[in-house]
């Protein structure tokens, strides 16, 4: 493969990295350039590429053989594996550019919406051109698109105020919610809430409930009271209730009456149970369905998009109502057991009903024994009258059985790990 003299950094974000024997180390996520204090461009010292587990690592630019629109190849040799620092006199170019606004030599304002770094003769690699758009009324077209050298643009340099988001979500739109939350980490705390500020409802209550307690409450506090009580009705009942109940009663009170009743009753219900017990981690919203519905009706239940893998991968089957707490508890099937049987059967006749259920009082422990034991993935939690009022899950499990600051990147990065790593291309 070979290397563009000049690439646009932008279409680099999310391209998978591999090793020189052809296997995947990680993915694109930004471009280190050093500031010089002369007026030429920045150079460009290497690459940030996100590892598993969020672990963000340097690759320098002279360890890549080559770059497409696909695939980033290393080459042969050690692969530094601590946790990449941005140094003082650095930037990160898609973090710290996009959305940027400038000013033209000719005078025309407009925003970044990529930065190319080019090659030069002697292999150096340097930030050279910007491509910017217009500034327009919001009555008007988009505006026309200008690609110039990099010394044609004012702005680029300092702190950026007053920037836009969109060229940024672009970049990130396509990112799972967890990847995006690790890279909201990233950013500056007031670009940061920005960014979240501009998320759909949906997407934001997703990533939300992918980032540490005090990232959320502060996203949070930034959005106006509206905005964020359809955020919190957006997020599952169990996320929600963990959310508020890092915020004092009264605002909590405030937020809870914002949202919609049939939203907030569950909520509500979640808030009242003890730390670390069942009630305090399961979601009350599972699959459920009466005795009477046939294979193929709960086969179709379980294909419906928004239902995470671990809820999906059960109904749970009780009397009328259906909505929890429901009528009396009758036991569960799995989707594998769905799978074998007739569709025209009915749940009734191949309901499991031999593991005692949970209580909302079950502590944490005792619930990571008893799923472990059976190999479950979901639990039902049902009331003193045999009524189902919720289910744990396993990521619900795991989400409170690891340290309370794991999904926090700073928390993250004291951890201890292996430095460096040894690739192998097979030329010695």
């Amino acid at each position: 493969m070979s290397t563009p003299n000049r690439v646009y950094i932008a279409r680099l974000a999310g391209v998978a990295v591999f090793d020189p024997n052809g296997d995947q180390v990680g993915r694109i996520r930004d471009a280190v350039a050093r500031v010089r204090p002369t007026q030429r461009p920045p150079e460009v010292v290497g690459l940030v590429a996100e590892m598993p587990m969020r672990r963000r690592i340097f690759l320098s630019i002279n360890r890549i053989t080559s770059i497409d629109p696909d695939a980033v190849v290393l080459g042969s040799g050690t692969l530094n594996l601590r946790r990449f620092e941005k140094r003082p006199n650095e930037l990160l170019v898609l973090q710290e550019l996009l959305d940027r606004r400038v000013q033209l030599d000719t005078g025309q304002a407009g925003s970044v919406v990529d930065v190319a770094m080019e090659r030069s003769r002697g292999g150096e690699w340097a930030l050279t051109r910007v491509a910017v758009r217009e500034q327009t009324s919001r009555l008007a077209r988009r505006g026309h698109l200008h690609q110039v050298e990099w010394d044609r643009v004012r702005g680029l340099g300092g702190i950026a105020d007053n920037r836009g988001t969109a060229n940024l979500l672009a970049v990130l739109e396509d990112m799972r919610p967890a990847d995006l939350a690790n890279a909201l980490q990233d950013l500056p705390d007031a670009r940061r809430n920005e960014v979240a500020a501009a998320l759909d409802d949906e997407r934001l209550a997703d990533v939300l409930g992918e980032l540490p307690e005090h990232d959320q409450v502060e996203i949070l506090a930034a959005l106006d009271r509206e905005r964020a009580a359809d955020v919190l009705e957006e997020m599952d009942p169990d996320d929600a209730a963990d959310l508020l109940n890092e915020l004092p009663p009264p605002e909590q009170d405030v937020l809870l009456d914002l949202m919609e009743p049939d939203e907030a009753t569950p909520v509500r219900q979640l808030l009242r149970y003890a730390s670390g017990t069942a009630g305090s981690v399961m979601t009350s919203e599972p699959v459920i369905l009466p005795p009477d519905a046939t294979v193929a009706e709960a086969l179709a239940r379980i294909r419906e998009p928004q239902l995470s893998p671990a809820v999906a991968a059960q109904i749970f089957v009780t009397r009328a109502p259906l909505t929890t707490p429901t009528g009396r508890y009758l036991g569960m099937v799995h989707f594998q057991a769905l799978l074998r049987e007739p569709p025209a059967d009915l749940l009734g006749g191949i309901v499991v009903n031999d593991i005692d259920p949970l209580r909302p009082t079950t502590p944490l422990p005792e619930i990571t024994r008893r799923m472990a034991t059976y190999d479950l993935v979901a639990m039902p939690v049902v009331d003193r009258s045999m009524r189902l009022v919720g289910a744990v899950t396993v990521d619900d499990v795991l989400d409170h059985s690891l340290p309370r600051d794991w999904r926090d990147r700073d928390a993250m990065a004291a951890a201890p790990a292996a430095d460096e790593e040894t690739l192998d291309g097979g030329n010695g």
